[in-house]
C-alpha cells in the first residue's frame, strides 16, 4: 500500500499488515497532500489509523456498521471517520479522567458509537 485516502477504503489485511508506524506516515501525507490544516498532524493522523484498524476488524466490533451507518446518513468516508475519531476521543479522555477505570469499559465505547448520528456529527463543529 502506497498511498491512503480517507474517501477510499483501504483493503483490510493489506492495510493491517503495514506497521503502524507506516500508516500514520500514509495517513500524515494525505492530510499534508490535501492541504487540512488541524492542530497536530501526528494526533489526528494516529486518530485516523486507531479508527482504520478498528474498521479493518470488520463485524468483530461495531466500528465498520457505524461507519456504514454514517456514510447512509449522507456523510462522506473522511467525515464518518472523524465522526468515529471524536467518540473515540471522548471515551479516551473519559478513560484518562476516571477513577474507576471500570466504569468505562468498552462497551460505553460501542453504546456511544450506536447513539452517535450524522446531524451530532455536523452540530459538533
Amino acid at each position: 500500500m502506497r498511498h491512503y485516502d480517507p474517501l477510499e477504503a483501504p483493503e483490510p489485511e493489506e492495510w493491517l499488515a503495514l506497521d503502524e508506524a507506516e500508516r500514520i506516515r500514509l495517513a500524515e501525507r494525505y492530510h499534508r497532500r490535501a492541504h487540512i490544516r488541524v492542530p497536530s498532524i501526528k494526533a489526528h493522523a494516529a486518530m485516523h489509523v486507531v479508527v482504520e484498524n478498528q474498521i479493518a476488524l470488520g463485524d468483530e466490533i461495531p466500528v465498520r456498521a457505524t461507519l456504514d451507518r454514517l456514510i447512509g446518513e449522507g456523510l462522506d468516508r473522511h467525515e464518518a471517520i472523524h465522526a468515529i475519531g471524536l467518540v473515540l476521543a471522548e471515551h479516551m479522555y473519559d478513560l484518562l479522567q476516571s477513577r474507576e477505570p471500570e466504569a468505562h469499559k468498552i462497551e460505553s465505547y460501542y453504546a456511544a458509537l450506536e447513539r452517535l448520528t450524522a446531524d451530532y456529527w455536523r452540530r459538533s463543529g
